[in-house]
């Protein structure tokens, strides 16, 4: 489970959110349909570039996905933000999301939210992204190398989770760790070529589902990754 490619790791960084590139950054996530202030006021104080690795931090405010390493990648800021914005977190949310990868979708919900679980199958991509939520002082991240399939049990339910791997159907145990009013994010589709992001509402009736938009992510995949 790593942050996917949107349609349409590591430190390493450039030098810096200077003001002109979060003028331009913010104003095309504007463009994009980001629209929501806590979402765009989070994107604003999380600085991409340190999630960039190597010679991809030059590219690493335009809004498109690079690698991460492990064969992953960032997703591009647009889907981070429209993804972000239709999981609709509240301060005092619990936040679980499947697939930590460079740590950047994890660190704006920490801005959002008042605890984040974040669970990724390739140890080093946790452990790179745990060494970067400790430089920015984020103390509400837990990172957790395991088989996001399955959520997080012992921790649940939580009030938002956000899946940014694609599963042929949303995951029933992660369906199940959702409260009652809870939302839950995921791309969903049969191949890496067909997806659709859907949101998905918990009511006391059952489960309410609403299609978003076509994206295009890795594979929601079972298992630890053997590095």
């Amino acid at each position: 489970m790593t942050e996917g490619t949107g349609a349409g790791g590591g430190t390493g960084g450039g030098k810096g959110f200077n003001p002109e590139q979060k003028m331009q950054f913010l104003f095309h996530l504007r463009q994009k349909g980001v629209i929501n202030t806590r979402v765009l006021t989070a994107m604003e104080r999380v600085d991409r570039g340190i999630f960039v690795r190597g010679h991809f931090a030059a590219r690493a405010y335009e809004d498109m996905p690079l690698p991460i390493g492990s064969g992953q990648t960032i997703s591009q800021p647009s889907i981070v933000g429209l993804m972000t914005q239709a999981l609709d977190v509240q301060p005092r949310d619990t936040v679980l999301e499947i697939g930590t990868g460079s740590g950047y979708q994890a660190a704006i919900l920490s801005h959002l939210a008042r605890r984040v679980y974040t669970i990724d199958r390739h140890r080093n991509l946790t452990r790179e992204a745990e060494i970067v939520f400790t430089k920015l002082g984020l103390v509400n991240i837990t990172v957790l190398t395991r088989d996001g399939s399955f959520g997080l049990p012992d921790q649940g339910p939580f009030d938002r989770i956000l899946v940014t791997a694609a599963a042929e159907d949303p995951p029933g145990p992660l369906l199940q760790q959702l409260k009652v009013g809870g939302v839950m994010v995921v791309p969903v589709g049969q191949s890496d070529t067909v997806q659709s992001l859907i949101k998905v509402t918990r009511s006391e009736a059952g489960f309410d589902y609403e299609e978003f938009m076509p994206v295009r992510f890795v594979p929601l995949i079972e298992g630890i990754a053997r590095e």
